[in-house]
This record gives C-alpha cells, sequence and structure tokens, in this order.
C-alpha cells in the first residue's frame, strides 16, 4: 500500500509539474501586452506603427503599443535583449547585425525573424535653397542632418559619402529636431535613408526651403559596388511638391520582424490581421499600398518565422530559399 501511495504521489506531482508548464507555455503564447519597436518621432516607422498597433490589439486581443525608438540599428538590439518582441527593421543595419559587421562589431544578433513585408526605404537628399546646389558634390564640407545615429540613415549616410568621397559634416539626432534646425538655417541640408513621403522632408518642401538633390548614375553604380545590399530605388513623381518628375536613387527594403520564441500561433494571427486590414494601413500613410503578401520575395537574407511561413503557405505564396533558413 506504501508503494501504491507513493506512486500515487508521484503521479499527482508530475501532473502538478505538467499543469504548471502549459500554464507557463500558454502564458509565452499569448502575452497580456506586446510593444513594437518603431523610430524617432518625424519618420515612417512611427507613424506605420501607431496606425498597426489598435489594428493588432484588436485582432488578438492583446494590448499592442507601438513604441518610439532611435531605430533599425536600435530596434535589433531591443529584440535580441527581449525588450521588445516585435520591430521594424531594415535590411541593411540588421545584415550587419545578423553578421556581426559594422555597429554591430563583432557581436551577431539572429533572434530576428521576418513576419511580413513594409516598404522600400528611399535615399532622400537635400539642401537648403540657399545653397543653389546641383549634384551631391555640393554637400563637401556643408552640415548635414542624418538623421538618429540607431536608425538606418545613422547607420549609412556616412558611409555613402564616404563612398562618394565627399567630406560632408553629419550631425544626428531625431529628425524632428533636425527639420527644424534645417528650417531655421542651423544645418545646410539633410540625407534621409526612409520611406517616402516623409512628413518632415514634406513640410520642409511646402515651405520651399530645401530642394531635392539627385544622385548621378555613376554615384548610384559606384555605392551599389562598395554596398551591394543597397537596390535602384525610384520616388514617383508628385511624392512630394516640388517633385515634377521621378527621382531616382538608392534603397534599402523594410521588413515587421518578431522574436524568434514569439509563439508560432500568435504571429500567425498578426501576419493574417495585417493582409485582412490593409486598407486602414493605407489609410495611414500610402507606403502600406507596398505591404502586400507578395512582396515577402524581398526577404533573400532573413529567415521566416515559422508562423508567418504558415501563412503564406496556406496562401499558395513562394518564398526565397534563404527566408525558410533555420540559424539560431
Amino acid at each position: 500500500m506504501k508503494q501504491v501511495g507513493a506512486w500515487a504521489l508521484a503521479l499527482a506531482l508530475l501532473m502538478s509539474a505538467l499543469a504548471a508548464a502549459n500554464v507557463a507555455m500558454a502564458q509565452e503564447a499569448a502575452p497580456r501586452s506586446i510593444a513594437l519597436a518603431t523610430a524617432s518621432p518625424g519618420g515612417v516607422y512611427l507613424v506605420y506603427g501607431q496606425a498597426l498597433a489598435p489594428i493588432l490589439s484588436r485582432a488578438l486581443q492583446i494590448e499592442v503599443t507601438a513604441e518610439p525608438t532611435q531605430g533599425a540599428v536600435q530596434n535589433v538590439i531591443l529584440l535580441e535583449k527581449r525588450q521588445t518582441m516585435l520591430a521594424f527593421i531594415n535590411v541593411g543595419p540588421s545584415l550587419q547585425g545578423w553578421n556581426g559587421s559594422d555597429w554591430a562589431k563583432g557581436t551577431h544578433y539572429r533572434s530576428m525573424r521576418v513576419m511580413f513585408p513594409l516598404y522600400d526605404t528611399a535615399f532622400q537628399f537635400v539642401l537648403h535653397k540657399r545653397v543653389a546646389a546641383k549634384s551631391l558634390d555640393n554637400f563637401t564640407g556643408l552640415r548635414i542632418g542624418g538623421g538618429p545615429r540607431g536608425g538606418t540613415s545613422g547607420a549609412y549616410v556616412e558611409q555613402v559619402f564616404k563612398v562618394l568621397g565627399i567630406p560632408a559634416r553629419v550631425e544626428h539626432g531625431a529628425w524632428d529636431n533636425l527639420g527644424q534646425q534645417l528650417a531655421e538655417r542651423e544645418l545646410d541640408g539633410a540625407a534621409a535613408a526612409i520611406g517616402a513621403p516623409f512628413p518632415v522632408l514634406a513640410q520642409l518642401d511646402s515651405q520651399q526651403i530645401v530642394d531635392f538633390i539627385v544622385p548621378s548614375p555613376e554615384q548610384i553604380a559606384s555605392i551599389r559596388k562598395q554596398l551591394p545590399e543597397i537596390t535602384p530605388s525610384t520616388i514617383p513623381a508628385g511624392t512630394y511638391r516640388s517633385l515634377t518628375k521621378d527621382y531616382p536613387t538608392i534603397g534599402l527594403y523594410n521588413f515587421a520582424v518578431a522574436h524568434k520564441d514569439l509563439s508560432e500561433d500568435l504571429v500567425y494571427r498578426l501576419v493574417k490581421a495585417v493582409f485582412d486590414n490593409h486598407a486602414e494601413l493605407v489609410k495611414a500613410h500610402p507606403l502600406a499600398k507596398e505591404t502586400v503578401p507578395e512582396n515577402i520575395e524581398r526577404n533573400t537574407l532573413f529567415p521566416l518565422h515559422p508562423g508567418a511561413l504558415r501563412y503564406y503557405r496556406e496562401k499558395g505564396i513562394a518564398v526565397p530559399a534563404p527566408a525558410l533558413g533555420t540559424t539560431n
């Protein structure tokens, strides 16, 4: 009888442990709230995130909040440290983090898993009208706003100028502050790697304060040779008041990512909610027109989250082979 009692006690303890584990897993799979890392005020990431958060809150029955950050670089770091579980990233700074190069300084940031495409980030080069500039060479020696250090602009603008041999004096900070400094002539221009229309530049352009400077085909070729992750990009005519014809430039693509440990079911429902509510996102910002399932083909660098992969397979949408990777 004592042996039976011991077995009964052991079984009860085992069942209790399993129940506790199931509760813990359920809590991990369905957190009560979740943060979405975006970027600094004045940029597109925050506007997009503030539109997306209520959509996800409704669909997932979880409080989702769009949190301002410095941008793509900081988002990769926050995700790795589990200080956020959702984030917006750009392929350039994220590839550096994945490989442990440049800003990552040997540390590999590999917790990110792609969920869905956002839009192309176009590099936009502007100078104050008083400069009367005609080419990127006119940026030489000028004070240029380059966005927060933790964002895509902060990671790439100085590299681009270095490739071109243009010794611009790049200053970093939040875009709304840099825009104000440009309006007040404390800065001579800006180089922004950000979605268009970019609210800060749209306001300056509407006030007829700045000119958009087009990189030459030769300059674009030089940049892409040294920085192959950069691809050709075009800002359509009419995106800004002064753009009466297309603006040819360079760009880097953006994606929404989740931490690899976020549950498959939660990410599946999240991705489905994004595409089911696409029209609402487009109302918030026109760049959301690029947030369509087919654009997942632009992800040729990072593995997909299993929940996202499940969605695309259900819809019969092919994903690039690198997106099937399982590197930890």
